[in-house]
Parts: structure tokens; C-alpha cells; sequence
């Protein structure tokens, strides 16, 4: 039989879609504060919010006449028409946050609306009205909510533990303070203030304040272009820094935070061959364009949007994150020679003595650390000698480098071939073909993209089952196997091909089939390159450092593993105790 649902089961499942967690809550508030014209924003927070959460903020507060209206679904001060739609510049517009949060919970909000004598405190439970009165108060709105989904217990039980939800809302509060650096924010839990923005305007100041000094000081600045429609700023990750994952990529679009596959992956496709595989960049994005340009209204939690143009917001989300980090990036610097090695200590929130942290787990941790020095390009390098037929010795005007000849040489070769892709990669037949047995997986692969081989120099055709012919090779890999390339190819192409499947990490054919040709040159390069206890004369040294010099990205091999280390005039002249 079908029949109306009853208002108050309707308003439960309409917050189902808004607030999923405590988190979800300081998200919405957070939000209207900041619409709000607020300066300061303070939350507290008690039990992870599971408790309470308190929003207070200074902003222009809400008229004591509209105060219950504000809890009405679909209630909102920011849109009037249909056409507002189309160009939304506020962070809320929907009018469902505060109607969803007080159908789920016990909310107080005490507000004063500038150039009103009185203040109003309003009491909603299960988003009915169960009081209201007259208050003195400054201007500005204070919202309390407790005893989060006591009324929707199947959703009461789905919250994790206190730490848990903690962290999450850690996550947004330091989210939107990088994102808003002119305003105050101040986090406190269970009555312990753990975080403080300062409010100068200055981005790099709350990065310090969310990851430390290190780590925040070290940042690379993305600054945007020049009369750009897709301005692109923000702050990321040298090479040497990088994650295990892509959870501390931060994107904002119009000073929305939003959870966009594609332009994580754009940011991630920046740092391409300049860190390791399976590791990622920690980065503050904030991408601004036309409101008319993009859509916000997707999904009532507005964590996604829509672009007009994806393809242009990709690419330019690419490039200006590319450009910092080729610009400025860095040589590793050995931190010390002799004595046991250093650990790390993951970014966390600053805490104040006393307060509760989760336990620190020490890894070990290269002996490298950020350099005093910047700069993309390398200094003039005398060749001293070579160590373990592996490391090149050599001196500069700040001190010794030590260069793995095998990774510097993997990106000699690779920018060379990239470089000679517009005008057709040089080739050297094979006098006799060689045949190649490859796994059907993989046979599969190099069939389809025989053409994109031939065009990278490696010309194969298919010799029936699995099988195929190399009759040529690229002038650089004269040296190498035919069999073990095209079996490297093939196995880079299986890669490449398997992570094809997530979602949004291709911006269209174009883009993947170069993702296909940077993966194909990367594993040539590998076979071509100088090998590991190989032998050089000083002359082949000199050779590969001279042209290692003349690379737009000589620091790290094609796959991200460094090319050299730098131990410095001073930090010898420490270790002799000079």
C-alpha cells in the first residue's frame, strides 16, 4: 500500500543526506559562519561530538524575527530565483543544514543580529520548537548541538570511536582554516584548545600551525597565471616529501572544499617521475573560476561539483602545479654521516601539554634532509671518481655529490627520447627479427598499442599465439636486449593498464594515451640505462654528468627515486671536527 511518509520521517531521511557524522556538522556551521562575514570562528567539541559540538562565530548573526525560519527546510538567505542557481558564490544555498541537524539532535542557538539590542536563544529538539526567549549577547551566532542522532539510534551506532570522529572533524576545521587564512579559527576538545589559525592572511602561516615547521615552511608555493580564467594557487609538496596515500591532498574550488578524482589525479600526474611509485604529494589546492562555470548543487553534502569545462580545469590544475614544483625543487642534502639514523614524525595537530595524542610510531628515515639551496637546475660538477662501479663521485662549488649513475642516466635517456617524440625517435633496424614470448595478459596490451610502440621506436608485429617479432629498437638501446624491452614495455603497459579502472583518473583519450607513452619510455629508459656495476671511464662520466646538467628535472630517475645526494662544505668540515 502506498502512502505519504509522516513529516518527521521524511526530515530523518533528508538529514541522512546532509549530516553523516559529528564531523558533517561543524562542516554545515562551520560554512554559514564564514557566510556569515565572520573574523573568528571557535569550536568546541566534546566527545569527538558525539556529546557536543559549539559553533561560535562574530559574524552578522540572524534577525531576531527569521530565527525560527532558519530551521525550516529549504530556508535560506542566499538564493531568491531559479537563475541564482547558475552562479552560487556562497558556501551554503540549499537551506537544509539547520533544519537536518535539528532533526537528528538537541540544538541551542543564541544569536544577535547587528544593530539589534537583544540577542534571541531558541531550543529545538528533533527539530521541533521547545523554547525561546530574549538574551543579551554580542553580535554574532553561537550553536550548540547535543546528544547527536538520539532520536535515529541505527544511526547512533554507526559512529566510530571518539578519536575517530575527532579526527574527522580535526580534518575539516584545519581544511577551511588554510583555505580562509584571513579569519581566526580555534579548535577545542573535551576543554583543551588543540589548534589556533592566527588569522594573518598568510597561508603558509596556518600550514605551519596543521603540519609544523618542517614540514609547513618547506611547502612549495603555487603561484596562478597571469589574467587566467582557471586560477590556480596554493601551497605543495617538494619531491623529496611525499605520502603513502592521497589523503592529505586538499582541493578547493571557489573556496568550497570539495572531493574531485580528477583533479587529485592532476596534481598527482604533476609530480610525474619525480617521486616514487605508490607514493603521493601532501597538497593545498585552490582552484577559482566563474561561479556560472561550475556547479555546486550535485549532492546536498556539497562535497562535489560539476565544471563546464573539466578538461580545462585539469590542465590547468596540471600545469601550475608542475610548474612549482620543477621550479623549485630541491637536491636531497645528507643530514649526517656517522651516528644512528634520525626518525620522522608524521604532520599531526599541535597539542598543549597534557592533552590526549595518539601514541607515535618512529620509521626510519633516509639520511636526508631539506637543503639550504633551491633551484631546478644543477651546479658545474668536477668528477672526482667513481665508487662500487654504482656512485659517481663528484665536487661542486658547495661541496661533494654522489650520483647514482644508473637512475642519472635512466633520465638523461628519458628526457632525451621525450624531446625527440614531434619529430620521430631515431631507430636502428635488428638484422634479424627476435621473437618474444609474452604472458596472454600482456600480449593483449602490446597489440593494441602497436602503433603507439612504433612510434616510440619499437617496432614489433605479432608472430601468432602470444608471440611477437622486434625488428627495431630505439638508437638509444642499441645496447639492451630486445627481448628483455619489449618484456619491460609489456610489463609497464600492464601497470599502466590496471590503474586505468579507477574512477576520474583519465581527463579524456588524449591525456591517456600520453600517460601510455610516458609509461612505455620510462620502462625503455630502464633497460637503456647504465647499469649497476658497470665500469665507466672518467670521460663516460663526464659525459653523463654534462648532460644530467642540461635536464629540466636532473634530480629524481623516470620512476621518482633520486639521482644524487649532497653532503655540503660544512657538514664535512663538522664530521673532521674542523
Amino acid at each position: 500500500m502506498i502512502h505519504i511518509l509522516p513529516p518527521e520521517i521524511v526530515a530523518q531521511i533528508a538529514a541522512g543526506e546532509v549530516v553523516g557524522r559529528p564531523a558533517s556538522v561543524i562542516k554545515e556551521l562551520v560554512e554559514n559562519s564564514i557566510d556569515a562575514g565572520a573574523r573568528e570562528i571557535r569550536i568546541e567539541v566534546t566527545d569527538g561530538g558525539k556529546s557536543m559540538m559549539r559553533v561560535a562565530d562574530d559574524g552578522c548573526g540572524i534577525p531576531a524575527d527569521e530565527v525560527e525560519l532558519a530551521f525550516r527546510r529549504h530556508a535560506t538567505s542566499k538564493l531568491a530565483s531559479v537563475e541564482d542557481l547558475t552562479r552560487i558564490t556562497t558556501l551554503g544555498f540549499r537551506g537544509e543544514a539547520l533544519a537536518s541537524i535539528a532533526a537528528v539532535s538537541r540544538v541551542t542557538c543564541a544569536t544577535r543580529a547587528a544593530g539589534e539590542e537583544t540577542g534571541t536563544l531558541i531550543r529545538l529538539e528533533g527539530g521541533e520548537v521547545v523554547s525561546r526567549r530574549p538574551i543579551g549577547r554580542p553580535p554574532g551566532t553561537m550553536v550548540t548541538v547535543e546528544d547527536i542522532f538520539y532520536n535515529v539510534p541505527a544511526r547512533r551506532k554507526f559512529l566510530r570511536s571518539s578519536a575517530t570522529e575527532r579526527r574527522h572533524i580535526d580534518a575539516w576545521v584545519t581544511r577551511y582554516a588554510m583555505a580562509y587564512p584571513t579569519l581566526r579559527f580555534v579548535l577545542v576538545h573535551d576543554g583543551r584548545e588543540v589548534f589556533r589559525s592566527s588569522g594573518t592572511g598568510q597561508m603558509r602561516d596556518v600550514l605551519v600551525a596543521v603540519y609544523g615547521v618542517e614540514v609547513g615552511s618547506a611547502l612549495l608555493e603555487v603561484l596562478p597565471e597571469e589574467d587566467a580564467t582557471v586560477r590556480v594557487e596554493g601551497f605543495v609538496s617538494p619531491p623529496y616529501l611525499h605520502r603513502a596515500d592521497r589523503g592529505e591532498i586538499t582541493l578547493f574550488v571557489n573556496g568550497r572544499w570539495v572531493q574531485d578524482a580528477r583533479l587529485t589525479y592532476a596534481i598527482i600526474q604533476a609530480y610525474h617521475t619525480l617521486i616514487p611509485t605508490g607514493r603521493y604529494p601532501l597538497a593545498v589546492v585552490m582552484v577559482t573560476l566563474l561561479p556560472e562555470d561550475v556547479d555546486v548543487n550535485v549532492h546536498p553534502a556539497k562535497a562535489e561539483v560539476r565544471f563546464r569545462d573539466g578538461d580545462e580545469v585539469f590542465r590547468a590544475v596540471q600545469r601550475a602545479v608542475r610548474q612549482a614544483v620543477t621550479e623549485e625543487g630541491r637536491i636531497p642534502t645528507m643530514q649526517a654521516i656517522s651516528g644512528p639514523a634520525p626518525v620522522t614524525r608524521p604532520p599531526e595537530l599541535r597539542f598543549p601539554e597534557g592533552a590526549q595524542r595518539k601514541p607515535f610510531q618512529p620509521t626510519p628515515m633516509p639520511l636526508m634532509a631539506p637543503p639550504v639551496s633551491s633551484g631546478a637546475k644543477l651546479p658545474v660538477l668536477r668528477v672526482v671518481g667513481q665508487v662500487a662501479a654504482t656512485y659517481i663521485i663528484a665536487e661542486g662549488p658547495d661541496g661533494l655529490y654522489l650520483i647514482d649513475q644508473h637512475a642519472a642516466h635512466e633520465r638523461v635517456l628519458y628526457e632525451r627520447l621525450m624531446a625527440q617524440r614531434a619529430s620521430g625517435i631515431p631507430v636502428q633496424p635488428l638484422l634479424e627479427p627476435v621473437a618474444v614470448d609474452l604472458p596472454p595478459e600482456w600480449a593483449g596490451l602490446v597489440e593494441v598499442h602497436q602503433e603507439t610502440l612504433r612510434r616510440l621506436g619499437l617496432e614489433v608485429e605479432p608472430f601468432g599465439g602470444n608471440t611477437f617479432l622486434v625488428r627495431a629498437l630505439p638508437v638509444a638501446l642499441t645496447s639492451a636486449h630486445p627481448r628483455d624491452v619489449l618484456t619491460e614495455v609489456a610489463q609497464g603497459l600492464a601497470e599502466e593498464w590496471e590503474g586505468k579502472g579507477a574512477g576520474g583518473r583519465r581527463s579524456g583519450e588524449a591525456v591517456a594515451e600520453e600517460e601510455i607513452e610516458r609509461a612505455i619510455l620510462r620502462r625503455v629508459c630502464k633497460q637503456g640505462a647504465i647499469k649497476a656495476g658497470q665500469m665507466l671511464s672518467r670521460e663516460e662520466m663526464e659525459e653523463l654528468l654534462r648532460a644530467l646538467e642540461r635536464c629540466e628535472s636532473p634530480r629524481t630517475c623516470p620512476h621518482g627515486r633520486p639521482t644524487m645526494i649532497h653532503i655540503s662544505a660544512a657538514q664535512l668540515a663538522r664530521e673532521f671536527q674542523r
